[in-house]
This record gives structure tokens, sequence and C-alpha cells, in this order.
């Protein structure tokens, strides 16, 4: 299994974040740079060397991140370490001068297939280097499944936290697969994947913008 694209641009305080957004004009529409995402540090079981990689969306509504081997599961063979993979990347985000950013929702997908009495669970959490608060969300999933998954975090327009006008702040996005065999028949296997068995599957990152106050930029 390959492919999970997360589209979305330069993904900033998604939850909770202790940043201002004070003096900060609205402008909807994204600005007309290009802006500049990179990895600057993957780790995680789910996310071994040279299998995450970030692209940033034409328009900068978005960016993607690529996983090619994520991947939870239990039984039939599998080491008890498998039950959980996650991943947690440090991404160095470089936006046009002059604007700000916040992540106003996120929609993750992947394949699970999950025997009758067997649990999968996908969480993930956002936060800036720097930032003491860490939001998360959960979303749980129950066997018998076997189908494409999709789950969507999303923050009203009025909670959206800022990225700081004027500063780069990496950004930190944690996320994990888990599987619980729990009651499913001895010997049967259950798995959960940050992908899809076509690896057409895309994980979106969606931005909103707003333009810095001009003694900011």
């Amino acid at each position: 299994m390959s492919g999970v694209l997360l589209a979305g641009g330069a993904a900033a305080a998604l939850f909770a974040s202790a940043l201002s957004t004070q003096g900060v004009s609205s402008a909807p529409d994204a600005p007309p740079e290009k802006i500049q995402v990179s990895v600057r540090t993957v780790n995680g079981s789910g996310c071994p060397k040279g299998t995450a990689a970030v692209a940033v969306a034409g328009d900068n509504t978005a960016f993607t991140v690529t996983y090619s081997d994520y991947l939870a599961q239990v039984g039939g063979g599998a080491d008890p370490t498998d039950i959980r993979k996650n991943c947690q990347l440090n991404l160095d985000v470089h936006i046009p001068q002059g604007f700000t950013y916040a992540i106003a929702e996120v929609d993750y997908r992947g394949y699970a297939s999950l025997q009758r009495g067997a649990r999968g669970t996908e969480k993930a959490s956002y936060y800036f280097q720097g930032s003491a608060d860490t939001a998360s969300r959960t979303h749980d999933f129950s066997g018998p499944y076997q189908d494409n998954w999709q789950t969507t975090d999303s923050t009203d327009y009025s909670a959206l936290v800022w990225a700081p006008c004027g500063q780069d702040r990496n950004l930190n996005i944690n996320s994990e697969l888990r599987v619980n065999a729990g009651s499913s028949p001895a010997g049967s296997s259950s798995f959960m994947a940050m992908d899809s068995t076509d690896g057409g599957v895309n994980t979106i990152y969606h931005l909103a913008w707003k333009e810095c106050p001009s003694s900011s930029r």
C-alpha cells in the first residue's frame, strides 16, 4: 500500500494554541507568492526514513504529505509492536510577508480491514514550535470493517488560531494509528493504514488566510 496525501498549505495552529490573533485584518484570498514547506525532521514507526514527503498545492490552499509505509496491524504473525504506528513531522513553513494562516479543516483517509470484534483508532494533534498547548482529535472504528475510511477534524472560523505575524514557526503534526484485536477470532488479522489499496487516497489540510497589520510586515 502506498500514498496518503495531506493537502493543506502552511498548516499552523489547528485547535488550541496560545498565539494571539490581535490586530489581524480579514483577507480571505491566499497570497499569490508561493509558500514553502519542507520536512525538517521526521520520526516514528509509521514513517521510516524516506517514506514521507511534502508538496505544496499550486494555489497555496494546501500542502500534501505522502506516506508510503504507514500501517498498524494485529494478528496473522504481526509483531506485538505493530499494533501502534505513529509519525511526528516537524515542518519548516515559510509564508509570504504580510500574511498569516491557520488550519481550518483536515481530512484524513486510508484503508482498514477489521475483523468482527476488532477496533481501530486514528488520532492526530497539531502545535507550533514553542507553544505549550497541544490539542488532539481521536476517531474510532469497529469491526467488521473492510473499506476505505475517512475522518474530518474541523474548526469554526471564529475559533481558528493563527500563526504569529512576521515570524516563521515550525509546525509539528503528530498522527497515530492503533489496532486492537478485541474479541476478534483467534488467529485472525486486522489492520489500519494511512493510505489506500490503490494509492489514490488523499489526506487534505485546508488552510485559512488573513492579512497581517502593516506594522508586522
